[in-house]
This record gives structure tokens, sequence and C-alpha cells, in this order.
């Protein structure tokens, strides 16, 4: 009887020791991906996208004993092979969620979830809601580019004496790097409307780039929008971005930016900066996964009012670049949508 009873103890014992190690080699192959579509250096979107969500892991695995892997995967300039590219990362099984961000990444994502109904995917600067297998959440692009539009149009009006670039006429214009839904329905006419709020006469001319690296073509498409008399000029084009501020130097006319914070990548041409705080939302939006709260199928909008777009109005190079009524205004304005009075929803 003893021998059975030292026998049972022993296996109870093993069995512990078995169902713990194996409890530990499962949290240690969690794995979580983000998929970039793009690449990560010189794209501020996709830098915000991965540092917030490996600064999110390292947090999370500093308190829960290194758990959790992430992988990060470029899917590289190539618009047409992104689909494939993601489906192949679906297909292997081997994460927990895929993190990405692109407005058109919820139209990709959600022909897969049948395909892979075991695959999640968070998305954000997408939208897309009542997808069980997605969440996306998304900033208002219109506050941000009717912010955008409206220093433009309070630029373009200024006389020379006041901003040195402004010249007689009216005309700004947005470089794109493609078109995409967000982009023409959402951001260009957003851009229109805030420097039309500036002066009804303005005019805005829109070009493409054709993708999203030709610095060469941004530089020339720049240089003729500034030979049709634009003197100021958004740039949303990704590294074919740094042809437009090359040619801004160059030329002689003004930079409004979209984003991050720009005024360091050309002092005394860039006139605003708007924000998105994709860092922030990152990092909060894996925490949140990793904790089992992330709530599938729901889709949200964050704009200024919930701290995740901002307008960047106390940098030294907006101050020394700007002149102080131009300032003013536009400080009045955020303040106008940050407490409510207007408000500019972000159209579906």
């Amino acid at each position: 009887m003893k021998a059975n009873k030292l026998l049972l103890a022993a296996a109870a014992i093993a069995a512990v020791f078995f169902f713990a190690s194996c409890s530990k080699a499962e949290k240690a192959e969690r794995k979580i991906a983000v998929f970039v579509p793009g690449v990560v250096s010189g794209n501020p979107v996709y830098e915000m996208l991965s540092a917030g969500v490996t600064e999110a892991v390292a947090s999370y695995n500093a308190e829960h004993g290194g758990e959790v892997k992430l992988s990060v995967i470029e899917a590289g300039t190539n618009q047409a092979e992104w689909s494939t590219k993601l489906t192949a990362l679906a297909a292997t099984g081997e994460y927990e969620v895929i993190f990405s961000s692109n407005p058109s990444l919820p139209e990709l994502a959600a022909p897969l979830t049948s395909q892979f109904p075991k695959q999640k995917f968070i998305i954000l600067d997408g939208y897309l809601k009542g997808n069980k297998n997605i969440a996306t959440v998304r900033y208002n692009q219109r506050e941000q580019a009717y912010l955008t539009g409206y220093a433009a149009g309070l630029v373009t009006t200024a006389s020379s004496s006041v901003m040195k670039y402004a010249n007689a006429q009216k005309k700004i214009a947005l470089v794109a790097a493609q078109e995409y839904p967000v982009m023409n329905k959402i951001i260009f006419p957003s851009f229109v409307e805030g420097a039309k709020a500036a002066d009804p006469e303005i005019t805005a001319e829109f070009r493409i780039v054709g993708n999203w690296y030709d610095a060469s073509k941004g530089a020339d498409i720049a240089k003729g929008l500034y030979a049709e008399g634009v003197d100021v000029i958004l740039p949303i084009a990704g590294g074919a971005s740094q042809g437009v501020i090359a040619a801004a130097k160059e030329s002689g006319f003004y930079i409004a930016w979209f984003d991050n914070n720009g005024f360091s990548k050309a002092p005394g041409y860039v006139i605003s900066s708007s924000v998105m705080e994709q860092k922030k939302n990152a990092y909060e939006q894996t925490l949140k996964f990793l904790k089992g709260k992330t709530e599938f199928g729901t889709a949200q909008t964050l704009g200024i009012k919930d701290g995740y777009v901002d307008f960047i109005l106390d940098d030294p190079a907006f101050t020394e670049t700007v002149s102080e009524d131009i300032r003013a205004r536009l400080e009045q304005v955020y303040a106008d949508i940050k407490n409510g009075s207007l408000v500019l929803n972000s159209k579906d």
C-alpha cells in the first residue's frame, strides 16, 4: 500500500510539473505580428505604429515574464502585393493578432477572416465595423486636413511682407502618393474646406506621384505647381515627400505637414504640422489586446477632443516662421474644435 501511495504521489507531482511546464511553453509561444503596408523607415505613420507596438510588448513582457514574441513584417511599397503578403501571413496561423495601419487594410483583411476564421486583426488609421475578427481605430482626418487647409489658406493669402514666400495668387496644393477612398473622400475635400474657410477664393490643386517612394518625381511635381503659382504644398506621399521638401528649399515655397511634427524637416519652410497620436494609440491597443480587452467588431473614430489628433502650436520653428496674426487665428480654430464650438465629424 505504501508503495502504491508513493507511486501515486510521484505521479501527481510529475503531472503538476508537466502541466506547469506546458503552461510556460504556451506562454512562451504567444506571438503577434505587425504588418507594415510599405516600409517602416522614413514613414512616420509606420514608424509610430511599430514603435508603439514594440514598446507595449516590452512593457507587457517585463510585467508578465517575457511571454510575447513580436514580428514586424514589411510588405514593401508595391501596393499590388499587399493582399498576397497579408494572406500569406494569416495563412501561417502563428499569430494571435495581426496589427496594421492603413485606410485600405480593412478591405484586404475582411475576406481573410472567412478563409482563416481564427485570425484576428487590429487596424489603426482604418475603418470597418461589424466584422467579429477585426477591430479598427481611425483618426478624425477631417479635423487634421481642415486645420492644415486653414493654415495653408491663411499663408497663401498673406502678403510677402508677412510671409516671405507667399505670392499674390491664392493657390495651394496637395501632392499624394496615390488615390484611395480616404484621400478622395475625406483628406483632400477637408483640406479644401479649411482653406476656403480662410478665404473662399482660394483654389487647391491635387497631384498624384503614383507611388510612395519616388522623391525625384515628387520634386518635379512640386516645381511644376510652384511654376503655376502655388505657394503652399501639403505632401502626403511617403518617401516622395522628401522631393517636395527639397523643391521647397530650392524654389522658395511653403510646406504644410501631415501626421507628425514636421517642423524640423525644413525650418523656415514648414508652416504647420497636424499630428495623429499613432504611437500612443498603437501602445494602448496592444496592451488592451494582450490583456484580453479588445472588442472585435467595433470601429472607433478618435479626434482632437479625445487626444489622438493634435495640431502643433508650440514648436519654436512655428513661432519663428509663421506670423503672430496667423498663429492666433489657428489657435482659435483649434480651440473651437477642442471645446466643441466647431464640430467636424469624420465622413464614413
